[in-house]
């Protein structure tokens, strides 16, 4: 049955009757029939919000999109950078120096007299001390908790870190969602959730269980003590933040939630409720990271995540298989993030593409695309990180690597690995972390996920990674804990170390910090987004060398641009942000959100495409409409909504014979037709003029003198027949029926 489909462009549906347009040259062969349907559920706006902007990389965006009556969330991530607020374990509190108080101090002017003397007293505060000596909470996106989680119908995960508060949603009782992710982030995810639970087992070690349900440090008491600095961070600037910190999942819940999970291999489709039509394609981000197109019956929709044009690990982002969306929803905050950083800048400034307008060809665009300089640049950081690691090496100190990007992660252990083998260094490699070893496993099976050239030294029997061979040759080690027995039997200084978490509040890294700090030989590699005054405070003297980078987080806003003229949709859904720039993407319709407000996306189609069965198709039996190029027919079946699309099958009752159905009439009644008719049978008639006070409808009064009194109203909206005789109505409709189309 599912070739016997024929095309329809267009539908209308009544309670209990499709009406039918057919082109009466197409009619013999049953093409391109219409049907116009009214299906009121597909006519609403789509409505869309911003739940949160997030972060970058490790706080990703979160939206909420209703479309045909159902409620997309997408991604459901944590803020882990809130962490800051709360002290490491272990911490001596009482050899904390006077002096760090002045080393960390936030860099802020005031203008009046009374405002220094204000921030210069909460400064003094800004200390070790200051920070939340407790079992620490997690930051999940705050306006979530407003929605009605029932009333969520799909959950989509765009990469392992969107994943990362997904637990706290499974586990509500009156989650019902399905959730989809790709194979590889489904994997990874976990693995990144298990890790949590596993570093957080410390500290709930060391505090114990919870006694109440609202620890101490959320009392606003408490709260209004902190320095303002903190405060920001756990209540926000309107102290609304604290709905959205909640106690830390368990094991179980991961392993719950898991098991609501759908994962997906790119391009791969899939239905939810026969209505949504569903597929994830390679954002080139990071291994495993999609966006997501979405078709419904109304609309094509793009969900587009935090997106790179090239990767030196991960599959190269798919933006072909973007053509033909209606809406794209752009949800990179990383391009906005150039309007604020002059030096990101690169010359560019509003309304001055880097592609002129007569570049606007698609080869032209391409080309711009797909060049490399960003890889390049991204190659030049990580040979300068190296650099950087391999001096302290040589100067007697070690090197503290808590970066959680999987992919630079992967780049930068291949760096180090071959300035190693250049320099003839002996320097053991570890990489501590309770998924370590399952993580490095993983990527010998999930070479569909990586670039083309990680896939070729695959096919030619190469190591996906050059690395490898360090673990054959025993110079890379990994252990699932710094307490690790074998760990500590073979400990040598000066090492470099890979290690959660960098927040540097939680797992390994804060040991191996507490032992180095002091080190001004030794090497800690940051990335930037962390407030270092308050991330720094709890180590003592802070000798260690501090080296922050950047990494590629998404698309620049040129290639944004560029992107949405070769993907040409009718609207995009760029961050307020953009507007500012808002000369430079006029190439196309934009609509800008900004966090927490909801609005209604146009509808863009008055009609929907449906499937009819071939069967069904066979049995009308058309009628002509007038002088009109038209033909209808009448035809009873069944409505179905299947992979996105309508499709129109036959009824079980269905009756081939149109005489068991009642007449059904169309058409305008003409007065003199009317007249004539009526005098054929017998029927005497009076005309009268009436018209209404503003003119505008104008109606004719048929008085029936013989051969009893009746009444009919004939006006161009309905004809009205009104009498106490049954058999004289029976003869007026059946004389208004033979000047109307019958089916």
């Amino acid at each position: 049955m599912a070739n016997s489909f024929c095309s329809l462009t267009s539908l209308l549906l009544y309670p209990s009757t499709f009406w039918l347009e057919v082109s009466l040259t197409d009619l013999q062969h049953y093409r391109s029939i219409l049907l116009k349907v009214e299906d009121f559920s597909l006519f609403t706006l789509m409505k869309f919000t911003c739940l949160s902007e997030g972060k970058g990389y490790h706080f990703p965006p979160c939206h909420i999109l209703n479309l045909c009556g159902f409620q997309l969330l997408f991604d459901c991530p944590l803020d882990l950078s809130a962490l800051s607020v709360f002290s490491p374990l272990p911490i001596n509190l009482s050899s904390v120096p006077d002096q760090c108080t002045s080393v960390c101090t936030c860099e802020t002017s005031l203008d009046s007299e009374c405002g220094r003397k204000k921030k210069q007293k909460v400064e003094k505060l800004l200390d070790a001390s200051s920070l939340i000596h407790a079992e620490p909470w997690y930051k999940t996106v705050k306006s979530l908790r407003l929605w009605n989680i029932s009333f969520i119908d799909v959950v989509f995960i765009s990469s392992p870190m969107g994943m990362l508060g997904l637990p706290f949603l499974t586990r509500n009782k009156d989650f019902s969602a399905k959730v989809y992710a790709t194979e590889a982030t489904a994997r990874l995810g976990k693995l990144m959730m298990e890790e949590l639970v596993e570093m957080h087992k410390e500290i709930l070690q060391f505090y114990g269980p919870q006694e109440s349900s609202c620890p101490e440090w959320m009392r606003w008491n408490e709260i209004e003590l902190l320095p303002s600095a903190l405060k920001e961070i756990l209540s926000g600037r309107d102290g609304e933040d604290l709905g959205g910190w909640m106690p830390l999942y368990s094991a179980a819940d991961v392993s719950e939630c898991m098991r609501k999970v759908q994962s997906l291999k790119y391009a791969e489709e899939a239905c939810y409720n026969g209505t949504l039509s569903i597929k994830a394609f390679s954002s080139g981000l990071d291994i495993g990271t999609c966006n997501w197109s979405i078709i419904s019956p109304k609309q094509n929709i793009t969900y587009l995540s935090s997106s790179t044009f090239a990767s030196a690990t991960a599959t190269k982002f798919d933006y072909n298989a973007l053509h033909g969306s209606d809406v794209i929803i752009f949800s990179d905050f990383s391009a906005s993030n150039v309007i604020d950083k002059k030096d990101d800048y690169n010359g560019f400034s509003p309304g001055v593409s880097k592609l002129s307008g007569e570049d606007d060809d698609r080869e032209s665009i391409t080309e711009f695309l797909l060049n490399t300089d960003e890889l390049a640049e991204e190659s030049d950081k990580l040979a300068f990180l190296c650099s950087c690691t391999l001096d302290s090496v040589k100067a007697g100190g070690s090197v503290l690597i808590p970066i959680a990007r999987l992919g630079t992660v992967l780049q930068l252990l291949e760096h180090i690995t071959f300035s190693l083998q250049s320099s003839n260094l002996k320097v053991p490699i570890f990489i501590i972390s309770s998924v370590a070893e399952e993580l490095l496993a993983l990527l010998n099976v999930i070479p569909e996920w990586l670039c083309k050239q990680r896939q070729d030294k695959l096919y030619s029997g190469q190591p996906l990674f050059d690395f490898m061979d360090l673990l054959n040759e025993k110079r890379l080690f990994l252990f699932p804990a710094i307490h690790s027995p074998k760990l500590l039997s073979i400990w040598q200084e000066p090492c470099i170390v890979f290690c959660p978490h960098w927040s540097l509040r939680i797992g390994p890294a804060v040991h191996l910090l507490q032992r180095w700090c002091a080190d001004e030989n030794s090497l800690l590699v940051m990335e930037e987004g962390l407030d270092a005054n308050i991330t720094f405070l709890p180590f003592k003297l802070m000798a260690i060398k501090v080296l922050q980078c950047s990494f590629l987080s998404g698309m620049k806003l040129q290639k944004a641009e560029s992107l949405m003229k070769l993907l040409k949709p009718k609207y995009v859904l760029f961050p307020e942000k953009l507007k500012q720039i808002e000369s430079c993407l006029r190439s196309f319709s934009c609509i800008y959100y900004s966090e927490n407000e909801t609005f209604g996306i146009p509808k863009l189609k008055d009609c929907s495409e449906v499937d009819i069965a071939i069967d069904l198709a066979c049995q009308l039996s058309h009628t002509k409409l007038g002088k009109e190029n038209v033909s209808v027919a009448r035809m009873k079946g069944e409505l179905f909504v299947e992979q996105g699309k309508n499709r129109l099958l036959n009824g079980n009752e269905h009756s081939g014979s149109s005489q068991t159905r009642p007449f059904l009439c169309l058409g305008g009644v003409n007065l003199q037709n009317l007249l004539t008719t009526l005098q054929k049978k017998g029927i005497t008639t009076r005309v009268e003029d009436v018209t209404t006070t503003d003119g505008s409808d104008k109606t004719y009064l048929v008085h029936v003198l013989e051969p009893k009194h009746a009444l009919i109203e004939v006006s161009a909206a309905r004809t009205k027949v009104s009498t106490g005789d049954e058999s004289l109505s029976s003869n007026i409709s059946e004389a208004i029926c033979t000047i109307l189309n019958v089916i």
